[in-house]
Order: C-alpha cells, then sequence, then structure tokens
C-alpha cells in the first residue's frame, strides 16, 4: 500500500502507473469476491438439493417399512406375496443406499460392529493376498511381517458355493514403529460377504433368466448355503443403485446419434397397499438398426403418456422410428422427424388376409414383399448405395403401392376392415417412405421390437409384484444385460468384471465400461 507521504514525492507518469496498479488490484479483488460468491452460492444449492433428497427418500423409506413390516390385508397368494416381500427389500436396500451417498460418513468411533455369522468351515477356500508394493520403511529398514487380517467372501458358480479368503499382511518397522498394510479392497457393497461373482450371479439370474428370489434362495439352499431372501433382495437394491451412473452414461451415448428407434410394452405393476396391478410400460429407445453402436435402454414408466418418451428423449432432435402411437406426435412439433414402420403397415394386411382370405390384401402384400426384397440386398450396403438403389428400384413401387391403394380406398365402403387397412398407410404415406430418402433410416422398427420382445419372457416374475422402483431397477439393469448381449459379451462375465471394476473406477472413465465399449479386464 502506497501512503501520502510517498505519493508527493511521484511524477505524474510514476502517479498514472500507481493509479492503474490500485484499479487492476481492485478488479481483481472483486473478481475473486465474486468467484467466491458463486462458490458459496452453488454450494447452497447443493446443500439444498441434498437436503430436500434426503428428506424425500427418508419419507420414502418410512413408507417402504410400514408396507414391508406391517400388517397386510392383501389378497396374494405366497408366489405373489413372495415377489412383493423380495420387491420391497430391494426398494429398501437402494433407498438406504442412495441415503448413504448423500449423507457424509459418520464419524469412526470405539462402537463395536456386530459380528457376522462365519461362513461354514466346510466350504472350500481360496486364498487372496493383499500385500504393500514394497517391505521396505521410508526410514530404510526392512519390515517385518507380525500378522494379518482376513475378511472371508462368499463366491458362486453354477451349483457351487466357495469361500474367497482376502488375507492382508501386517508389517511393522522395528526402529520407526510403523505399521503398513494393504487397504481393504473396494467393493460394490461395503462390508458385504458376496463377490462380484456372486452379485453376478444374482442379478443376471433375476434379470436375463427370470428367477424371482424365492427360488434363487432354494437354489442356493440345494448347493449347500441358505441365504435369506431378504439378504438377497438387499443385495439387488444396492446393486442396482451402483450401476445406475452407468446406465445414465449409456443413455447419453444412444442420444448422440442421429437415428433412433423407440416403442413401448405393457407390463403389470402392483401397487403396494392396495392387492390390485395396474398397466405400467417399458419404453426401449436405440440408436438406429445400421447405426454402429449396438445397445438398448429400457425406461420403465407408471404409465403410457407421451410425457414419458418427452422426457426420456430431452433436447434429442433428430429422426425417431416409431409406430403410430399418439405418444410420439408432440415430439414432431419440436423438431424431431417421423421415420415410419412399414412391417406395421404390411401387418394391417397380414391380418385382414388371414381373416377372410382378402384378394386386395394378397395383392398388398405382394407389393411390401418387393419392398422387403430391395431392403435384404441393400442391409449391409453403406447409406450412399443403399439410397441410391432405393430410389432407383424401391421408390418406382412404393409409387406404384400408393396409386394402387388410392384405387382400392375408392372401390370399398367406408369403416370396413379393408378401409382400415389402407387408410393407416394413406394417412403415413410420408413417414412410411421417408427411409426411401435416407440411406441412414431403416423401414421399420423392427430392430427395437426385437430387443422389446424378451421382456415379455420374464415379465411376470420380475415386475408383477414390483414397484415404481422395481420397474425403473429391473429396466436399468436389463439395459446393461440385453446391450451386453447385443455386443457378443456373457453378460455374467460382462457384470461380475463391472462390479469389481465399478468402485474404483474414475466418472470420468465410467465409458469404457459400457457394453459396447467394454473389454474384459
Amino acid at each position: 500500500m502506497v501512503n501520502a507521504e510517498q505519493l508527493k514525492g511521484l511524477s505524474a507518469e510514476q502517479l498514472h502507473q500507481v493509479t492503474l496498479r490500485l484499479i487492476n488490484d481492485f478488479a481483481e479483488q472483486q473478481r475473486l469476491l465474486e468467484a467466491k460468491d458463486r462458490s458459496i452460492e452453488t454450494l447452497t444449492r447443493e446443500v439444498t438439493f441434498k437436503s430436500t433428497k434426503v428428506d424425500q427418500l427418508t419419507h420414502e423409506l418410512a413408507q417402504y417399512k410400514r408396507l414391508r413390516f406391517g400388517k397386510s390385508s392383501e389378497k396374494l397368494d405366497a408366489a405373489q406375496t413372495s415377489l412383493l416381500e423380495e420387491t420391497l427389500d430391494a426398494d429398501l436396500a437402494a433407498i438406504e443406499e442412495e441415503l448413504k451417498q448423500l449423507r457424509p460418513p459418520p464419524k469412526t468411533g470405539d462402537k463395536q460392529q456386530p459380528r457376522r455369522t462365519p461362513l461354514p468351515a466346510n466350504l472350500p477356500r481360496v486364498d487372496v493376498h493383499h500385500e504393500p508394493e514394497s517391505t521396505t520403511c521410508a526410514c530404510g529398514c526392512a519390515l517385518k511381517r507380525i500378522g494379518e487380517d482376513v475378511a472371508e467372501k462368499l463366491d458362486y458358480a453354477p451349483g457351487v458355493f466357495t469361500v474367497e479368503r482376502h488375507v492382508r499382511g501386517k508389517w511393522a518397522c522395528a526402529k520407526c514403529q510403523t505399521l503398513i498394510q494393504a487397504p481393504v479392497p473396494a467393493q460394490v457393497i461395503d462390508k458385504g460377504i458376496p463377490t462380484a461373482g456372486l452379485l453376478a450371479q444374482v442379478m443376471v439370474a433375476k434379470y436375463a433368466d427370470h428367477l424371482p428370489l424365492y427360488r434363487q434362495e432354494t437354489i442356493f439352499e440345494r448347493a449347500g448355503l441358505a441365504i435369506a431372501r431378504s439378504t438377497l433382495g438387499a443385495w439387488v437394491g444396492a446393486c442396482g443403485v451402483r450401476l445406475q451412473p452407468l446406465v445414465d452414461a449409456l443413455k447419453q451415448a444412444i442420444l448422440a446419434h442421429r437415428v433412433l428407434h423407440a416403442d413401448e410394452t405393457p407390463v403389470a405393476m402392483l401397487k403396494p397397499g392396495t392387492g390390485k396391478t395396474h398397466r405400467a410400460y417399458l419404453w426401449a429407445y436405440t440408436p438406429g438398426a445400421f447405426e454402429g453402436m449396438k445397445a438398448v435402454v429400457y425406461d420403465f414408466a407408471d404409465s403410457r403418456a407421451g410425457q414419458h418418451a418427452q422426457e426420456f428423449l430431452g433436447e434429442w432432435r433428430g429422426a425417431l422410428v416409431c409406430d403410430d402411437y399418439s405418444g410420439y406426435k408432440a415430439l414432431l412439433a419440436k423438431g424431431v422427424v417421423e421415420a415410419g414402420c412399414l412391417a406395421h403397415a404390411r401387418r394391417k394386411f397380414v391380418e385382414l388376409h388371414t381373416a377372410n382370405k382378402s384378394q386386395i390384401a394378397e395383392a398388398g402384400i405382394q407389393y411390401f414383399a418387393r419392398l422387403y426384397e430391395i431392403e435384404r440386398e441393400v442391409k449391409n450396403l453403406g447409406a450412399d448405395e443403399r439410397r441410391r438403389i432405393r430410389q432407383a428400384r424401391g421408390r418406382p413401387i412404393a409409387q406404384a403401392l400408393h396409386a394402387w391403394m388410392i384405387a382400392q380406398r375408392l372401390k370399398v365402403p367406408d369403416g370396413s376392415a379393408t378401409a382400415k387397412a389402407l387408410n393407416y398407410s394413406l394417412k403415413r404415406w410420408a413417414a412410411l417412405t421417408r427411409y426411401l430418402d435416407d440411406g441412414n433410416l431403416p423401414a421399420d422398427n423392427n430392430w427395437v421390437e426385437n430387443q422389446i420382445r424378451p421382456i415379455a419372457v420374464g415379465r411376470g416374475n420380475w415386475l408383477f409384484a414390483g414397484s415404481l422402483r422395481a420397474g425403473q431397477r429391473a429396466a436399468a439393469v436389463m439395459s446393461l444385460i440385453q446391450s451386453a448381449k447385443l455386443n457378443g459379451h456373457d453378460p455374467y462375465a460382462y457384470l461380475k468384471d463391472v462390479f469389481l471394476r465399478l468402485p474404483t473406477q474414475p466418472h470420468s472413465r465410467i465409458d469404457e465400461l459400457l457394453p459396447h465399449r467394454w473389454q474384459h479386464s
């Protein structure tokens, strides 16, 4: 700081320089204060958000506990009751896992943790050793091994339980009394007994093989160890929470593509506390059939309202291949381009022909067959060549089909089955033929329908007695499992490796664990 006496002896130029320096110092202080204010504002928002989220989860937790442990008047059979209980166990564990991530870790004290029941002595043991990288102390003396800590983890391969003994040697320096020990390996379930392999087995069995937890409990018991379904449910809930960031990253990777497929299928969801089911929906989204990325993301919602598709796609703008469900129409007003499904149009004529052997339907089917013959030929070609062939050969057929439909529509009465089949295509003709002008567009929505079809196999097992949380968790896990299959991976091997790496994987590198990028470690 320059005082008044110092200023008296300065020249005009020197005074000017001092003034500039003071102005710059003042500006820098203002900048620092503004940055500090912004930081405080950001932290305040984060604290407020976390506090609100904790309150919401705490309230939700209390509700689920009343449902799980309170008296129930629901008229359910034994299997449905088991499904409901395992769903609630998983939901409770998921909420507690989310709360643990939001709340600061408690201060460690002398409070003793309850001792876990030892794993059966008759199970085979496999030792996994964890030792320090160096056995030389910082002072230069050699360390001496003075003992070890052992933690046992339960592993499972089909039909056989084994125990992993994680042995952490203790090394001490006689000169400076330093104690060195390898850190505890990070786990998906902190301080739990299951290995990554056992967790992968439970998740794959439930969401790929459609085995409810009460059936898995029986299978494990036959293998020599009974694991309570409440424990299995807790594992499922915790794993679902830990896998969610990976599913979020997969969603963002899908939304980076210009062409997407979308479809939805109904599922029955039980509303706990009512004993009744209502129709919920599982939505499926994939990159276009000709895109290099093979993946699917399922999105569970409690209705078929179009807002769910709008919320999932967000600011995405591109070509959406879908059926004519009205829920997608609001997207078109926001800049999304509709690409119709030729298979749906053809299906109307097939149904008509099956019902009454209609000659008009048979003629229409022949037109569609010629269009699909071209699609089989161009399937493996590049986009430009595919478009060229479609324009040269497919466009004339489509124009002839359109003219034929118009002519036939004039001949059939309003309200007839034939009129309805013709109207379906005529009203959507621009969307149905858009693929002819774009080599990146598929002709139909069959690609995503094939990805949603496996859901029908197990939906009675994994969702009937579910909740909204259970549906969302199932959608997330099945997104990873089905995407792994699409890329030629064994779902068990994929999830096991993900569970091993996820606890220490930097968020900036989470994309490395996505099914289409995953490489076995």
